[in-house]
């Protein structure tokens, strides 16, 4: 038989179904364990395993040590083996749901998923999500292995239920190929070869299946040559380099490129394989590019055929996988990273989330830690893409926390939307620089941040008052005074004071246009939504000003009541009380309660004096 090259596994499933076990075993039973392998796996089988004096096959997989003394899988654990007619990697995803993001970086790497169930318990919700993760990870073919059948008696009854609804679902999701097996990973049976206790099952054993089975692992051709540049090497004046991974097409000495997003082109003068000059390369080739023109190319632009080159769009739908325990919530500003590409995103608008198990669209307004669903995506750049169905390796990003940096989920882009090149920013005469200069002085955005009754909105008032004295053109915006007006419709759950912000700093920022000092108090209690009312500003435009009152205090000064009716549950999601209160990580400025408020309006006041604003 002819050797089919190299096959991408995933193995995935609810968690204590058997995957690492199913793994171990196969491996053992294929000889694809060394001698010191199975010494040490019998030692640890001592230590760690769960059967006894028996070999725990699956502390081959469970590489860390938190892992054996868990006895659960957490990392995603790769191993390699071969037979005679094929080579094979196999990536081990825990099954817990907490680690769902494991298994989503494991499917974006495989060619072919092992979905392992119990047989005995039949599939559940954690199965459904793996299985819907393979199908929007762009996974073709799916094999069920229907695991600890000896705990049904290794009847033919309970696998043909179990099948008959393992591929109703799987049908739906429109795989390539669907494959069913009775298997028992313990004691290997219908592993490596059929088994006379399953002989009721007419198909090959797993190896044999998995020996035989095309699959169709590279990116559509047709996209022509993608080449995303990761690194610009100019070691010296007379060489200049790009480098990168070709993630789809080939690559030849002398072919004409187009330099996405500019509208450059050249032609290839050079190709590196690590130091050896070659020809030409292809689909994951790491190589080093010279070109023949000296034209703008930088970290993150894409090297493509002149004659089908990638999308450029600044707004995109794309189905997203949440990982995080803080919610997706629309307009709330991330990173998007895009191949090399990092630039400022946010959800416009949350379509729907899918139900997993049944494949429904549900309307929401979030995406809480392990939901999936589709939305719309603004970025402040066009992005550089082709779509995920042509080409998964260009058309995959994660989203990542503005403030803390932590990756909050991953997604997969549909289509770009027609919006994002039906409108395009109108050429204005008049800039905010010259508003500014009728008016004497500079303009910027000063935005006050604490507690319910830290004293935001006194000292903003004083600080106007005081402005307005000395000749300087104002203007306020009160947290609650804009609630009476423009965000009249928005409550005080977490998307809506995403959304309030939203809109508070685009206001700002018009405003600063417009040449005035404009000055902003309200809670504005997440970090993240205060990073993203800064991006919009220039470094000399934004001064945050925390007024950093304690919650004694401000319950203290309590002239409104909240606080009381807060602790009364009378009203939820009360910042400080019932809802979190993120402490700034970079004001320009601290104001403690200590002081006056005039006082305080008055530090700001000479704050802006020293940094020439107000000249």
């Amino acid at each position: 038989m002819e050797n089919l090259g190299i096959l991408r596994i995933l193995t995935c499933g609810s968690v204590d179904n058997g995957k690492s076990t199913l793994v171990g075993r196969l491996l053992f039973d294929s000889n694809n364990v060394q001698d010191d392998q199975l010494a040490s796996l019998e030692n640890d089988s001592q230590k760690h395993g769960t059967r006894g004096k028996e070999i725990d096959f699956a502390l081959l997989l469970d590489g860390l040590e938190s892992e054996r003394q868990q006895g659960i899988t957490i990392d995603v654990s790769y191993r390699y083996f071969s037979t005679s007619k094929r080579r094979f990697i196999v990536a081990d995803c825990p099954g817990h749901e907490q680690y769902t993001r494991n298994m989503a970086t494991g499917a974006s790497n495989s060619s072919l998923a092992l979905i392992v169930l119990d047989a005995k318990a039949g599939p559940n919700e954690q199965i459904w999500r793996h299985l819907t993760i393979c199908h929007l990870m762009g996974i073709q073919h799916v094999v069920f292995a229907a695991n600890k059948i000896d705990l049904v008696g290794f009847r033919a009854e309970r696998f043909e239920q179990v099948r008959a609804e393992l591929t109703a679902r799987a049908q739906t999701l429109g795989f390539k190929s669907i494959y069913s097996l009775p298997i028992c990973a313990v004691s290997g049976n219908n592993l490596v070869r059929r088994d006379e206790k399953l002989d009721w099952h007419q198909g090959p054993s797993l190896l044999s299946y998995l020996e035989s089975i095309e699959t169709e692992v590279s990116a559509d051709v047709s996209a022509g040559l993608r080449l995303p540049v990761q690194f610009v090497s100019r070691p010296n004046s007379d060489f200049r380099g790009y480098a990168g991974t070709i993630s789809a097409g080939i690559a030849r000495v002398g072919q004409e490129l187009s330099v996405a997003p500019t509208t450059a082109r050249t032609r290839i003068a050079q190709i590196f394989r690590g130091d050896v000059a070659v020809d030409e390369a292809s689909e994951g080739d790491t190589v080093m590019v010279c070109v023949t023109d000296n034209v703008d190319i930088s970290r993150g632009f894409v090297l493509s055929s002149p004659d089908n080159g990638p999308t450029l769009s600044d707004h995109i739908a794309a189905d997203v996988v949440w990982f995080s325990d803080k919610p997706f919530l629309p307009h709330r500003q991330y990173l998007i990273q895009c191949g090399h590409q990092l630039i400022r995103a946010w959800g416009t608008n949350l379509k729907y989330r899918l139900d997993v198990q049944t494949q429904e669209h549900l309307a929401a307004k979030q995406l809480s830690k392990n939901e999936i669903g589709h939305c719309h995506i603004s970025c402040s750049h066009p992005l550089i893409f082709d779509p995920f169905d042509q080409n998964p390796n260009s058309g995959g990003f994660i989203l990542i926390d503005h403030a803390t940096s932590e990756t909050m989920g991953c997604g997969l882009i549909r289509y770009s939307l027609r919006r994002s090149t039906n409108v395009a920013a109108q050429s204005l005469s008049v800039s905010p620089q010259d508003h500014a200069r009728i008016k004497g002085h500079g303009a910027c955005c000063v935005w006050f941040t604490g507690l319910s009754g830290a004293g935001k909105s006194t000292i903003a008032n004083l600080l106007e008052y005081q402005l307005n004295r000395a000749g300087v053109h104002t203007a306020l915006l009160d947290g609650d005074n804009l609630r009476l007006g423009i965000n009249r419709d928005l409550g005080f759950t977490e998307g809506d004071r995403v959304e309030n912000i939203r809109r508070l700093s685009a206001i700002a920022r018009l405003m600063v246009d417009a040449g005035l000092i404009v000055i902003v108090a309200a809670i504005s209690p997440f970090e993240a939504d205060r990073q993203a009312a800064r991006a919009l500003f220039s470094e000399n435009e934004f001064f945050e000003v925390f007024v950093d009152t304690p919650l004694d205090v401000c319950e203290s000064r309590d002239a409104k009541g909240l606080y009381k009716k807060a602790r009364a549950g009378l009203i939820p999601n009360f910042t400080g009380v019932t809802a979190p209160y993120d402490r700034p990580q970079s004001a320009d400025l601290v104001l403690l309660a200590s002081q006056a408020p005039g006082e305080l309006a008055s530090l700001v006041k000479d704050h802006l004096a020293k940094l020439e604003i107000l000249s």
